[in-house]
Parts: structure tokens; C-alpha cells; sequence
């Protein structure tokens, strides 16, 4: 099979590849659409600590092409159209057992972060995958596997919105308009709350505006705090949403949220520098500053059923769709930073 291999940060090469072969309890996927994720433009320019060489690629959707001996075959059929719950869970851990598997402590320790003698990575930019049939969603047979390539980016930020405990009338503020900022004002007004997107970007300002955002605020021309609170009868946001990286704006994001209000810290920060925050204020006003990270079971399952039931359309946050042959020209696009979601297409997307 063809996949793309990532040599070393920049060096990139289509290569052949052993197919691999699934186990008694795992399915062969024919890979049809992949999207490109942030952490797979961090791995390109070697801002990550995994070995190389690697092949990327963890928002993957495609179609079961054989099944293990002894997969339930009637439950999983050849055809299915399907995607793969992506962290390798131990099912064993004090996390795990939690049903906080999305924080599994063996998984930063897999070969999808570390491998010395091989290739590391998810592999979703490849033509097939093995997955466990245990991890498998299957979505219905009109979904389209280009809203498909969204599950696993809309399945954090459903994670992101659950742990924030939204309640309905909530003002709620999502700092950064990129494609998981904009996820956050699409699936949080199907929560109830009025969303105000800060964004400086006027074209991203627009769109969120266009999905049913109240207000969007620009921060380079204007006083974030001021005008939230302007929006917000002086309180501040209920809920605030950081879906930027830059630790200053990290500060920005405590600074806005009002008192007895929540702000999640769904991105993480670059560069990892010390964010100064006013704990007093914090214990003061019963402030809670919580982490997002990764999707659950339970948010993949809800994904699954957003996308696949049509109660929420991705299409709008798609940037593009190259042929993975084109992978330099996916990558470069992907790397600008006004643009959307970059998928690639293995073969047909019909």
C-alpha cells in the first residue's frame, strides 16, 4: 500500500508499504479521507518530541475491507463506512477505570508517539489501517466521507463542551476562530447559549457570524475585556473556550470569565511558557480553570451521531480536499493561518 511517510521534520516521501494485516479481533479500513490536524503540521516541522520516521494522520474515515476470525460479523460487514475511536486505551489504568480513557496513561508510551526501530505515528495517511473492532463507530451508508474526516476534531471539542457543564442562557465566549473554535460555536449553541466568538480575522469574524455566533469581537482593534463585559451586563462570559495556543492570550481567556464561571483550556500552548493568573481573584469568585484534552468514548459516540444524523454539517470549516499524492501542496495550505480544515483523499470520496 501507499503511504505517507514523514522521514524527518519537512522531508516527506509516498512510499510502499506492507498492508497490514489485522488480527482475529481487529478489521482491515480502506482509507478514504484523512484530514490534516495541528499536531500533524507540529510533526512536519519537528515541534513535537516523537520519533521519526512517522506517518501521520489521526482524523481518518473510510470503509471496512476485511474482517479478523473473530470479529462479530453481524455486527461489522465489509462496506461499512467507519471510523476508529484513535487512543490506544490500556482499559486497565487508574484513568481507564475512571472512564477518563481519552487520558490513558500507556498511551503516551505506544508506537503512536515512540518508536525506535520503525515507524511511529497514527498511520491515517496511508491507503489502509487495522483497528480493533471493539474501537470501530459506524456511520450510515449516506454519510459522506469528507464530513466523516471531522469526527475526531468535533469529538474533542464535544469533550471540551461537556467538561465546561454549559447551562442553558449561558454566555458563552470561544477565544480563536480556527476550525476548532469554530466546532466550539457550532456544537455549543446546540447546548443552548449565546456564543461571541474574539477572533482577528475579519473573514473568520463573518463566518462565525453567519453560524448563528451574537457578536464577534475583534481583539487587535478592540478591548477584549471591555467589550465582553459590555455584552455581558459587566459580568463576563459563563463559559470561555481558549482555542489558541498562545499562552498570553491564556491569560486573557481567565481575565474574561465571570465570576462563578469556567474557562477550558482546550488548546495546548506553544511554547509551553508559565501563564500568570490572579489566583486570588480565582478563589475570590469561584473561578474553575479546567483542561481539554483528546476525545472520550463517549464524545466519539456523540461525534458519530452529530455528523452522521445531519444535526450538525462540517462543511462549512472545509478548506480543501487534495489528492494525498499532493500531500506538499495539502501541507502548505494547512500551514497558512487563515485557513480551514485540509483533507486527503485516498482514491474516490464516492
Amino acid at each position: 500500500m501507499k503511504a505517507i511517510v514523514l522521514k524527518r521534520p519537512g522531508d516527506f516521501s509516498i512510499e510502499e508499504i506492507p498492508t497490514p494485516e489485522p488480527q482475529a479481533d481487529e478489521v482491515l479500513i480502506r482509507i478514504h479521507a484523512a484530514g490534516i490536524c495541528t499536531n500533524d503540521v507540529r510533526d512536519f516541522r519537528g515541534d513535537c518530541s516523537y520519533s521519526y520516521p512517522r506517518i501521520g494522520g489521526h482524523e481518518y474515515c473510510g470503509t471496512i475491507e476485511r474482517l479478523g476470525s473473530a470479529v462479530n460479523a453481524e455486527r461489522f460487514s465489509v462496506g461499512q463506512k467507519v471510523v476508529q475511536y484513535i487512543i490506544d486505551d490500556c482499559k486497565a489504568c487508574h484513568y481507564c477505570k475512571r472512564g477518563e480513557e481519552n487520558i490513558c496513561e500507556d498511551f503516551p508510551k505506544t508506537e503512536t508517539f515512540q518508536k525506535p526501530n520503525g515507524i511511529s505515528g497514527y498511520k491515517g495517511f496511508a491507503e489502509y489501517i487495522t483497528a480493533k473492532a471493539g474501537d470501530l463507530y459506524v456511520y450510515p451508508k449516506d454519510a459522506r466521507f469528507e464530513d466523516m474526516a471531522f469526527t475526531e476534531p468535533l469529538a474533542c471539542v464535544i469533550n471540551s463542551i461537556e467538561r465546561a457543564q454549559l447551562r442553558f442562557g449561558d454566555d458563552v465566549l470561544v477565544i480563536g476562530g480556527g476550525t476548532m473554535g469554530m466546532l466550539h460555536v457550532m456544537a455549543a449553541q446546540l447546548k443552548g447559549v449565546r456564543v461571541i466568538l474574539s477572533e482577528p480575522l475579519a473573514e473568520r469574524r463573518e463566518k462565525a457570524l453567519q453560524l448563528g455566533a451574537a457578536a464577534a469581537i475583534d481583539p487587535i482593534h478592540e478591548d477584549l475585556q471591555a467589550r465582553i463585559r459590555e455584552l455581558t451586563e459587566g459580568r463576563g462570559a459563563d463559559v470561555v473556550f481558549n482555542t489558541t495556543a498562545i499562552p498570553a492570550i491564556a491569560g486573557d481567556a481567565v481575565r474574561a470569565t465571570a465570576p462563578g464561571g469556567t474557562v477550558i483550556m482546550f488548546s495546548s500552548i506553544h511554547p509551553n511558557t508559565p501563564v500568570p493568573v490572579d489566583l486570588g481573584y480565582v478563589h475570590s469568585y469561584q473561578q474553575r480553570i479546567i483542561g481539554a484534552v483528546n476525545p472520550s468514548i463517549s464524545s466519539y459516540d456523540q461525534s458519530v451521531l452529530l455528523i452522521g444524523k445531519k444535526i450538525l454539517s462540517p462543511e462549512p470549516l472545509r478548506e480543501a480536499i487534495f489528492d494525498y499524492r499532493d500531500f506538499g501542496q495539502a501541507m502548505e495550505t494547512a500551514m497558512r493561518p487563515d485557513t480551514y480544515k485540509v483533507l486527503l483523499k485516498f482514491g474516490e470520496l464516492e
